[in-house]
């Protein structure tokens, strides 16, 4: 009897094969990377050059304000995709375990520490006999601070109870704040602003953290068509909050930097050098959502949308760090 044995070339092929798209997912992340290194090494180089000094404590204020975002994207995108998931017909009963208790926490954490720089008159503290807890309630930002405390505490009670749907009450209430912080009394139309800042940060929420959490369905929903019409509902969606976020943020920046100055201080200041970086990152997320779009309405396969979908998930955490940093950084305009 004559053994045939396998041809080395085809075995060597099929161990060597890679899932279809991978390299070009790998070079749309590192482009848009390169978008980000300002940001992700610190103030520093934003400030390069501008003639701006350094505020103390910038980076770890502008790592607080990363760690609060997604703290707060998470419970939100999961919120919003378990109703999703309702409206899916033949969907399993099986989901994805929450992880919005911990999230809490960490903005809890997070929230405390943006707290306490607040307590001493905005400088970064040198021990707890610094901190004026007391003050907080005598300002307008410290009363903002302790409500994003407060709502990060309630969120999480809420999400570790039998109803964590009641948690979108006090989430609710810290995009509010985050809202009116971002924008003083003393600014020009202070209300504008914060209901720019309320519709960008909600949706911002809605997308990033809803994404997250339809990967981590994806996964469960393996067999049928349900992740199918998952992963189609959020896409929808998605288009949405994305034209939403792009309308508020051109309009926000356009209010901190008039249409005359903006590409001088696009590159002559260091807030408009981040958010230069945003803008050249949110390019790269809307290509990938793009691409997995199309993956989505066209391939053989439509849960293969969800390799592109990866991508995007990581370009977006990306887009926190440099939204993070963005907010610690002095707005260029002078009111």
């Amino acid at each position: 009897m004559t053994l045939t044995k396998p041809r080395s070339g085809a075995t060597g092929a099929h161990r060597g094969a890679r899932r279809p798209g991978t390299g070009r997912a790998v070079a749309v992340l590192v482009l848009v990377a390169l978008g980000a290194l300002i940001p992700l090494l610190g103030p520093s180089p934003a400030l390069h050059g501008t003639g701006e000094a350094d505020a103390p404590g910038t980076g770890g204020i502008a790592l607080l304000r990363t760690v609060l975002f997604a703290a707060l994207s998470v419970p939100v995108g999961e919120l919003f995709v378990r109703w999703l998931a309702r409206s899916v017909p033949g969907a399993p009963a099986a989901l994805p375990r929450s992880w919005s208790t911990g999230a809490n926490s960490a903005g809890c954490v997070a929230a405390l520490g943006l707290a306490s720089v607040v307590a001493t008159g905005n400088l970064v503290p040198g021990g707890l006999a610094d901190i004026d807890v007391g003050g907080l309630y005598d300002s307008r930002d410290g009363k903002l601070a302790l409500l994003e405390v407060n709502g990060f505490v309630a969120a999480a009670l809420c999400a570790a109870s039998g109803r964590p749907g009641t948690q979108v009450w006090p989430l609710a209430a810290i995009v509010v704040a985050e809202a009116l912080r971002a924008h003083p009394a003393t600014e020009y139309g202070p209300m504008t602003g914060s209901g720019l800042t309320l519709v960008h940060l909600t949706c911002a929420s809605l997308w990033v953290g809803g994404l997250l959490y339809v990967l981590r369905t994806l996964g469960l929903w393996r067999k049928g068509e349900a992740g199918v019409a998952l992963l189609g509902r959020y896409a929808r969606v998605a288009a949405v909050l994305l034209a939403a976020i792009t309308a508020t943020g051109v309009c926000s920046s356009l209010r901190r930097m008039p249409s005359e100055t903006i590409l001088e201080q696009l590159t002559d200041t260091a807030y408009g050098r981040v958010l230069l970086a945003k803008v050249v990152l949110m390019a790269g997320v809307a290509a990938l959502a793009l691409w997995a779009r199309i993956r989505l309405a066209r391939a053989a396969d439509p849960l293969s949308a969800s390799s592109p979908a990866r991508a995007e998930v990581y370009v977006l955490a990306l887009v926190v760090a440099v939204s993070g940093l963005l907010t610690a950084l002095p707005v260029p305009i002078r009111w």
